[in-house]
């Protein structure tokens, strides 16, 4: 029987979901059925969690059942603190926050349970606890005070708090949680793959699944871009000095984060526009446009030149920039934020499994041993 092959698997249907699709004809992102971007422009990053996991918009009364959920797990085993004491200074964030999750693992006295209702339940502890472990893993590595959660404040800005040590503005708070929407769930990009269809279909935990997507998130072409991002733009200082920047990289033919999309191709990603004109209020508000201006000018070069339009992560960089928060925290940030998405396909999985198991195009030779001289 012939196979066909599709190089990186583009084009090819994985999986039957009801939770996002990427309408590239009519330029939506659909989460439940809803538009993403007038989400993110009406709801808080609660409301899609709860979205998510439960195929509706809470109420009041369940948005504020979902906080106390998440609250009463915003404290992590204090062994994750002493392990991270011990990795080595030089860790990357990611590793520290992968080391986290794993940890994670040991601590749950029913794993081999996959049942819908305990995966809601791990789903609850890994995104209460996500906020500390992403901001204590990087705090701990760089020699930092472990912060403790706040409970008094909101999901999104005790996350904020928790990163920074400060309590955010009510505009920071706003923007970042519009931020954690944005990057809450995006289809089947290759950590969700990951998780989903490589590990989550082997009947492995939830743990396991995250643990595998954020290995995945961490390789530059799937992640960083974020990062990567912010420090063109800090290299580059101005307007000019960036325009200057990224024609020089076209002319030596490197490669520039921040734009172009494997689905979208020659279309800006929506989230995009939403962070750039979150970008604008921070520039507002702090009396400093410089950034905008220098994003601005590097969104019409590269549209100019090569066609191709920015993506979330090329207006989220300044805007984390300028939210105060360290640059090497940027693409864990944007794992936190996707742990919803993530958690919700594994429990669609779990729920209707069927083991992923692809075959190969082979195209080495084929020998017969009779042919070997003695």
């Amino acid at each position: 029987m012939e196979l066909n092959y599709s190089p990186g698997l583009d084009g090819i249907i994985a999986a039957e979901t009801k939770l996002s699709f990427l309408d590239t004809v009519g330029s939506q992102i659909v989460i439940r059925g809803y538009d993403l971007i007038e989400l993110s422009q009406r709801y808080s990053y609660l409301d899609i969690v709860y979205l998510l996991l439960h195929g509706e918009i809470p109420t009041t009364e369940q948005q504020a059942d979902l906080q106390d959920k998440l609250k009463a797990h915003y404290q992590v085993p204090q062994e994750l603190f002493q392990i991270f004491k011990l990795l080595p200074t030089e860790t990357h964030a990611m590793d520290g926050l992968r080391t986290g999750i794993s940890v994670l693992a040991g601590f749950d006295q029913h794993i081999n349970d996959r049942s819908t209702e305990m995966n809601l339940s791990r789903a609850y502890r890994l995104l209460g606890g996500m906020p500390n472990i992403v901001a204590n893993s990087y705090r701990v590595l760089n020699g930092q005070e472990v912060v403790e959660p706040d409970s008094q404040l909101s999901y999104s800005a005790n996350f904020y708090y928790m990163i920074t040590g400060r309590k955010p503005t009510a505009l920071e708070e706003e923007i970042f949680d519009q931020s954690l929407v944005l990057y809450s769930e995006h289809e089947m990009p290759n950590s969700t793959f990951a998780a989903r269809g490589v590990i989550a279909s082997t009947q492995s935990d939830l743990y396991g699944a995250l643990t595998g997507a954020v290995a995945s998130l961490k390789g530059n072409l799937h992640g960083g871009a974020n990062e990567a991002v912010m420090y063109m733009l800090l290299e580059a200082k101005t307007v000019e000095g960036f325009e200057a920047l990224l024609k020089n990289k076209l002319q030596n033919k490197e490669k520039i984060m921040g734009f172009g999309h494997r689905v979208y191709m020659k279309k800006m990603d929506p989230r995009a526009q939403i962070m750039k004109e979150a970008l604008h209020k921070l520039c507002l508000e702090q009396g400093d446009d410089r950034l905008y201006h220098m994003c601005e000018a590097g969104e019409k070069v590269m549209v100019q030149e090569k066609g191709l339009y920015p993506n979330l992560d090329y207006y989220a960089a300044p805007v984390y920039y300028m939210l105060g928060l360290p640059i090497e925290i940027y693409t864990p940030i944007f794992f936190g934020s996707r742990t919803i998405g993530l958690c919700a396909h594994v429990i669609e999985q779990h729920d209707n499994n069927r083991l992923f198991r692809p075959r190969v195009n082979y195209i080495g030779e084929r020998h017969n041993l009779e042919e070997l001289s003695v």
